[in-house]
């Protein structure tokens, strides 16, 4: 488990520049970036609600949670270190949501973009990371950059923190849905090279099989989880508006496709690994088959030759008649051999 360091920071943070916590006030009138040093009074304010993004855990992000948003213990905890697997949580005043989004690495290996978010009737927090040394903070903050973007360009207007945080989610699961589909195409690549008997090296072949069956594996894994979550949290959370509750369902449905397009993808995989492996399975059975011919032929000859060549060939004298009735026989017997092996069908 990847745990953050005495001063708050991941090693993969500490090799990065520092980002600092993000405020924006959202109103009827639209969103303003404004000092954290201003979040007190803003949650004050009736007139809308306040958004915070974190892009890196520090010392001074969890005394604000803890202090101004009043985030329970536990739920810091969590914040505090990686969770591998998607997590819901109801306190007093918010709701704490851990999901994971997929960012595919080197080799196969698929990295886990963690997600928090505090939903609070007039606040959200949300809090990246921690990640892997080897994943860009950009990648992290993708989603949460894009939301952001099209409120500053008036395209995006959420009326509630519960609408915000629809908006975010909605964005993971829609580049969720593209990395399917990117994967899915992979497949189909992968078929058109089964299908169409193309020579590729069986271990290579395989290990992109796997990899493809590693990837979808994986993204469907990270949509279930975070499908059984918001179903958790549809049923538990008591402050959410009526349109927030639907939001919240919508968010299940999407993460329920996003898994059900993965899983056909898996079984359609399955099938192209299992086609690829019975091919091969038939090649090496054939090839057994005519090792089994060659060898069927050459034992009468070996037999004799082992009996017999020896005294049949010396030094003082060959016995050519016995030499050449020993080769006829030889001939003989592996053409009779042959026939034999061409009725039963072998070759």
């Amino acid at each position: 488990m990847a745990t953050r360091g005495g001063d708050g920071r991941t090693g993969a943070q500490r090799h990065r520049e520092g980002r600092p916590v993000e405020l924006r006030w959202v109103s009827d009138e639209g969103v303003c970036v404004r000092p954290p040093a201003e979040v007190g009074e803003l949650l004050g304010r009736e007139d809308g609600f306040v958004w915070v993004d974190v892009p890196q855990w520090d010392e001074e992000a969890e005394a604000l949670l803890a202090g101004t948003f009043g985030a329970h213990p536990l739920a810091l905890a969590h914040t505090r270190e990686r969770n591998h697997i998607a997590l819901v949580h109801r306190y007093p005043g918010h709701l704490f949501i851990a999901i994971h989004a997929p960012k595919i690495g080197a080799r196969g290996h698929v990295h886990y973009l963690e997600l928090d978010q505090y939903i609070g009737e007039r606040f959200l927090v949300t809090v990246h990371g921690p990640l892997n040394p080897v994943v860009p903070l950009e990648d992290a903050l993708r989603e949460t950059r894009e939301v952001a973007d099209r409120m500053e360009r008036g395209r995006l207007r959420p009326s509630s923190p519960f609408a915000l945080t629809y908006a975010i989610v909605s964005t993971i699961v829609r580049h969720e849905s593209d990395l399917v589909n990117e994967l899915a195409r992979e497949v189909g690549l992968l078929e058109q090279a089964v299908t169409s008997a193309v020579d590729e090296e069986p271990q290579e072949f395989l290990g992109k099989l796997f990899m493809a069956r590693h990837e979808l594996l994986t993204v469907k894994t990270m949509a279930t989880q975070a499908g059984e979550i918001y179903r958790r949290a549809v049923s538990i959370v008591d402050f959410a508006p009526p349109d927030g509750l639907q939001q919240m369902r919508d968010v299940l449905d999407q993460y329920e496709r996003v898994a059900s397009i993965a899983q056909s993808q898996l079984e359609f995989l399955q099938g192209v690994t299992e086609f690829y492996r019975a091919r091969t399975d038939t090649k090496m059975t054939i090839a057994g088959e005519k090792l089994a011919v060659i060898a069927a032929l050459t034992l009468p000859v070996t037999a004799i030759s082992s009996v017999m060549g020896m005294n049949v060939i010396v030094n003082e004298s060959t016995h050519w008649p016995l030499l050449i009735v020993l080769l006829a026989l030889m001939f003989t017997l592996a053409m009779l051999l042959l026939r034999w092996a061409k009725r039963q069908g072998w070759w």
